[in-house]
């Protein structure tokens, strides 16, 4: 069994020797530890390792598990990572400075409305529909740029692109076909990757890379 520390240490390498291949920093890719169903224990030992950024998928689950560990660790980034309900905007704002799912201008709307009570301002990822999958969040690729101009209209800080691949199908296209949305629209982070895919994704350009299993599991 490896500790927290040591596996935190292993995906940290794995990032650092893809971003050698791309000849890129690998200090330009944030590791965020996806928290969604470990304990506030597990989560602890993460941090004692000196992880700093974490992503939940559903706010609910945020909010039972999180405020007392951002009070005990104020340097702590948390990130909401999952598909968001707009009535879930006011929790959101006031718990995750960085949304990776925001998908539609109501969404939009309703997080500036929010961020504006709050005197908080979230930086955002626009998530795209990738893979054009209909039972999939993600705004359509045509009308991706129409949301990254109401993001830079609004308030609020845009992050970059945000997608997910179609499951079982082979990432690194759909990688680099965000990289290329994201240049045509003058956007420059790219949150994609997770456990059995960001090494490809770091190569591909990807700033943030979401890993949870290969961060609380042994592989």
């Amino acid at each position: 069994m490896s500790s927290a520390a040591e596996r935190r240490e292993q995906i940290l390498g794995r990032i650092a020797r893809a971003a050698a291949v791309a000849q890129r920093n690998p200090a330009d890719v944030q590791l965020v530890a996806v928290s969604k169903g470990r304990s506030a224990e597990e989560v602890e030992a993460l941090i004692g390792a000196g992880q700093r950024d974490f992503g939940e998928n559903r706010v609910q689950e945020a909010l039972s598990k999180w405020p007392p560990l951002l009070e005990r660790f104020p340097d702590v980034r948390l990130h909401g990572i999952g598909r968001l309900q707009s009535n879930k905007a006011a929790e959101a704002v006031m718990l995750f400075g960085t949304i990776h799912s925001l998908d539609r201008r109501s969404l939009l709307d309703a997080l500036v409305k929010e961020a504006e009570k709050r005197a908080r301002t979230p930086h955002v990822y626009v998530q795209v529909n990738i893979g054009e999958e209909e039972q999939k969040g993600g705004c359509r690729i045509e009308d991706l740029g129409e949301l990254v101009g109401a993001v830079r209209a609004s308030p609020l800080e845009l992050a970059g692109l945000m997608a997910i691949p179609p499951l079982g199908a082979e990432a690194a296209p759909y990688f680099a076909l965000l990289a290329k949305l994201a240049r045509r629209h003058d956007v420059n982070g790219l949150s994609i990757g997770m456990s059995g895919d960001f090494e490809a994704a770091v190569m591909l350009g990807a700033t943030a890379v979401r890993v949870g299993s290969a961060m609380f599991e042994d592989e």
